[in-house]
């Protein structure tokens, strides 16, 4: 279906790690869209027409050639060459995005210890595609239809992520979600932002950070008209925004205080959401399940459950709407 100037461009898929179930729920989302052509899966052809098979599924109509998968890789193995075959896919629908291709670009769950196997060694698919980007800051979002959670440190150890935040760090952190929350059509966000500590340090009782750290980069992002909320207890903070009632975001501290309560909520429906790039990019809020990679159930179809990439799809496709193909 061609797309004119004028009309929306396609969304980006890419296929993940090709031992994993990125390929199998990347099938499994484009046979179930209401309209396939207006998805391009970003891969190995050869690998996924393979895969479509063995699954019994149909093809993509779209297939954009990314990388090349040797085709005596196994399921469920972490390999280097599954590794690299996922960083060139990412690369290649990252570049679609820049140059105007597709309007926002999905990718399927890799596996990080593959990829830094392959000789790429990035944390994850947030930090590569922030350098590819230009090295842009950017923050990652999860995001279902109850919650919304915006973290300040991502892939780092624990110990790490207490001893570099400062109040710079979440005063970024909040122009972003801010940005990023007004650009998804909400004219005013409220943004609570969630203690370090237990009870948020009851007074210094617990530690200082809040009263040193948090409570006066809450105030500084006050003072530029982000309405900023806080710090508040991290053990009840998500409940009241849960369902988006007191608040439409969460500033969770570091990735295990935000991540817990999204994933808690389901894995089906969670959509990673990395803002603060150039363009929309959102992935399933789940790994790559090497233990139901290359099983097949009762009708052949596979074990995996696309229902997260296909939240994701939905989420980038309302992130982009009003994008447009470029003109040659």
């Amino acid at each position: 279906m061609a797309h004119t100037p004028a009309s929306p461009a396609p969304i980006a898929i890419t296929m993940g790690d090709p031992c994993g179930i990125g390929p199998e729920i990347l099938l499994k989302a484009i046979a179930k869209a209401p309209d396939p052509q207006a998805l391009i899966a970003v891969g190995d052809p050869h690998w996924l027409a393979a895969e479509a098979q063995r699954l019994k599924l149909p093809i993509p109509p779209r297939i954009e050639p990314a990388a090349t998968v040797p085709a005596d890789l196994q399921h469920g193995r972490v390999d280097p060459r599954a590794g690299d075959a996922a960083w060139r896919s990412i690369v290649h629908a990252t570049r679609m995005a820049q140059a105007g291709a597709v309007r926002a670009v999905v990718t399927a769950p890799i596996s990080k210890e593959a990829m830094q196997a392959a000789g790429h060694h990035y944390p994850g698919h947030t930090e590569l595609l922030a350098e590819l980007a230009g090295g842009v800051e950017v923050r990652m979002m999860l995001a279902n239809a109850e919650l919304r959670v915006v973290l300040v440190s991502i892939h780092v150890a624990l110990s790490e992520a207490v001893r570099t935040l400062d109040a710079p760090l979440i005063v970024r952190t909040l122009q972003i979600a801010d940005r990023a929350l007004r650009a998804a059509g909400l004219a005013a966000p409220r943004i609570a932002v969630a203690g370090l500590n237990p009870h948020a340090g009851e007074a210094g009782l617990f530690g200082r950070e809040e009263i040193d750290i948090v409570a006066p980069a809450i105030s500084e992002a006050r003072a530029q008209g982000i309405d900023a909320r806080g710090p508040f207890a991290p053990d009840t903070v998500f409940m009241r925004a849960r369902g988006l009632a007191e608040f439409d975001a969460v500033i969770a501290m570091y990735h295990d205080q935000g991540l817990i309560p999204i994933k808690y909520l389901g894995l089906d429906q969670g959509v990673n959401i990395t803002i603060g790039l150039p363009f929309v990019r959102t992935s399933p809020d789940h790994g790559t399940a090497f233990d139901l990679a290359g099983r097949a159930g009762a009708d052949g179809q596979g074990l995996a459950d696309p229902s997260s990439l296909i939240a994701a799809i939905a989420q980038a496709d309302m992130l982009s709407a009003g994008a447009r193909v470029k003109s040659n």
